[in-house]
């Protein structure tokens, strides 16, 4: 073999090896588009589920420990209110869904547990989000 010459890789003939590869797991794949198993992109999950609930968790704080707090004293509405509700919710959702898919990519063992978890994180927040837009006046 000559210095500097490479052969071509073989192209991987056989499916991924899934942890399940029941019907509803399946599906759950398409949904995310995942195609194959990647290992690192669990710890890459774990971040991005760490950054949604933070963000979640600073939405809440803000909302129900804050506001309370400062819209009486400074005399604010939910003008000021409602926008920074919507912009950390939208944060919030976006990094869940960036790590369930994560979390299915990796083939993770607990990928349902968290699924189930950040559905029920997803449900709260879709009514944080209905307040806070009938806060604006855009629902009623």
């Amino acid at each position: 073999m000559t210095a500097g010459v490479r052969l071509p890789l073989a192209e991987p003939t056989a499916k991924p090896a899934y942890r399940s590869d029941r019907g509803a797991d399946r599906f759950m794949r398409r949904v995310f588009g995942v195609h194959g198993i990647d290992r690192r992109s669990g710890s890459g999950a774990h971040r991005a589920f760490r950054i949604s609930v933070v963000a979640s968790g600073v939405r809440c704080l803000i909302t129900y420990l804050l506001i309370p707090v400062l819209v009486p004293i400074l005399s604010l509405g939910g003008w000021v209110v409602a926008p920074i509700g919507l912009a950390l919710c939208v944060l919030a959702v976006v990094n869940g869904i960036v790590s369930v898919r994560r979390f299915w990519r990796a083939d993770h063992p607990h990928r349902w547990m968290y699924t189930a978890f950040m559905a029920v994180v997803f449900v709260i927040l879709a009514i944080a989000l209905v307040s806070d837009l009938t806060r604006l006046g855009i629902m009623t």
